[in-house]
């Protein structure tokens, strides 16, 4: 007799096979004519050969391109700008070093980022520090603060900024809050609804259904932004929760945060209107959030945003040209290093030219696979003469750059593929010999507690830890 099951079975079996096949080719083909980065598109290509129906979900929910989509209209985004473009005509030409001139001139090309001056900058190096100074600041605001965090924890120290913003909403200050809806899905929505039962608006960025899936893989705002009354603003490294003040077990969390006074916060402003019309579609843009500022301090400060969705990769051209404009030194602190292939060539050129190119890392971080696709690119870097530490005090967060006593950088984005292609990201350039040697400072302070490595030393370890490091770096593109 013959078996009607089995031949339903095989032309069942054949039907699939005919389907999936043809949806693997068809999202290859997708991937490749999509023209991205040829790196990030082989590690496409890679999840979906070797990890079937898998990789097909993976990459439709996480690997398609926003880079084309707006989050903002350009006639929206000029009327947001008119406030801090009229405050930055109303100071006269801006006093730039002509080195710098390219870099500053790049940013307005691609960011709009106004170049502001007359501020003032206090770095801070500890949780603890960043939280006086911020708790002090928000006590004093009159009008309005902004806030937005990545992480903003229901914790003791989440607690006690909540418990500040209720206080000044109820007596009357305009308050706005953006917390990411991953780096915060394990906070109860208590949390929150007290903050808004006092009066203040709060808004989730870019809220996801599956947020234990999808917290490495996909477009998160990164931002930590906070603007009080317009004249006073925090940008940097640090979330708001403990570990950043009582760090690990095995070592201190060391960060890297500033208090910006002065212009350049309508940067920081600008920046967290922007974000606000995304997640609540209003557009502000009157004058009381951008009041007039006496100068505060001699640095010029630009306040750079980058993010997915947007035609440039700023802060990653940025930092490219700045790396390849150093004359003598180039100092970087980063927690993650992935390179995009702009950066790594930058910095191999530069140590090669004979510009002293020093780069710290921490020793243990906190995601392992992480930490081992940075230890891959090490190797790339010591042959061309960059001088590399590892930060063995605790975990290294801090994203500082300094260059040449003039240029410093501080904020949210670290060296990997993540921060330049896939995060929301801000960071504050400064132009100021002042503050320049002040990063300089801190970054030899940190080199103290660090080991150098030696390309000699470092090439002798394990090679199953190479191969580790190498099949990790594969997928470096999407950590």
């Amino acid at each position: 007799m013959f078996d009607w099951n089995l031949l339903f079975s095989q032309i069942a079996t054949i039907a699939f096979d005919i389907i999936y096949f043809g949806a693997i080719i068809g999202t290859i083909i997708i991937v490749v004519l999509d023209n991205r980065n040829p790196v990030k598109t082989m590690a496409w290509i890679l999840i979906l050969m070797f990890l079937p129906i898998v990789g097909l979900v993976l990459y439709f929910f996480f690997g398609r391109s926003q880079r084309r989509e707006r989050i903002i209209g350009k006639k929206s985004y000029s009327r947001l700008l008119k406030k801090p473009m009229a405050e930055y005509l109303a100071q006269g030409p801006a006093l730039v070093q002509k080195e710098y001139s390219r870099l500053i001139q790049l940013y307005q090309n691609t960011n709009q980022a106004l170049p502001f001056e007359g501020n003032q900058i206090d770095a801070y190096t500890t949780g603890y520090s960043m939280l006086q100074s911020l708790i002090r600041e928000l006590q004093k605001a009159k009008k309005s603060i902004h806030m937005e965090f990545y992480i903003f924890e229901d914790d003791a120290i989440g607690r006690l900024v909540r418990d500040v913003l209720v206080e000044k909403a109820r007596e009357g200050v305009e308050i706005r809050v953006i917390y990411d809806d991953v780096g915060c899905w394990h906070v109860p929505h208590q949390f929150f609804e007290e903050m808004r039962g006092a009066g203040i608006e709060v808004r989730s960025f870019l809220k996801v259904r599956f947020p234990l899936f999808t917290s490495k893989v996909n477009y998160r705002n990164h931002r930590k932004i906070v603007v009080i009354d317009g004249i006073v603003g925090f940008v940097g490294g640090m979330n708001l929760a403990e570990r950043y003040m009582r760090g690990f077990s095995w070592g201190v969390w060391r960060d890297t945060h500033i208090m910006i006074r002065g212009k350049a916060v309508h940067g920081l402003q600008s920046a967290f209107l922007v974000d606000w019309y995304f997640v609540d579609r209003t557009l502000i843009t009157s004058s009381q959030y951008f009041p007039k500022i006496d100068s505060f301090g001699s640095t010029l400060v630009q306040i750079v945003t980058s993010e997915p969705i947007g035609p440039w990769k700023e802060i990653m051209q940025g930092l490219t040209m700045a790396i390849s404009c150093a004359k003598k030194y180039f100092y970087m602190q980063t927690p993650y290093f992935l390179p995009t292939e702009q950066i790594l060539a930058a910095m191999q050129t530069a140590a090669l030219a004979g510009v002293d190119v020093r780069l710290m890392i921490p020793k243990h971080a906190d995601n392992r696979i992480t930490h081992l696709g940075s230890r891959s690119y090490l190797a790339d870097v010591l042959r061309a003469g960059v001088k590399v530490y590892f930060y063995k005090k605790g975990f290294l967060h801090s994203k500082l750059m300094v260059s040449d006593d003039m240029l410093s950088t501080v904020g949210s984005t670290n060296v990997d593929f993540r921060s330049f292609e896939h995060n929301f990201e801000v960071n504050a350039f400064m132009y100021d010999m002042e503050t320049a040697l002040q990063m300089k400072e801190i970054f030899m302070l940190d080199q103290r507690d660090s080991t150098q490595v030696f390309l000699k030393k470092w090439v002798k370890r394990p090679w199953w830890q190479k191969a580790l490091e190498s099949v990790v770096r594969l997928l470096a593109p999407l950590l």
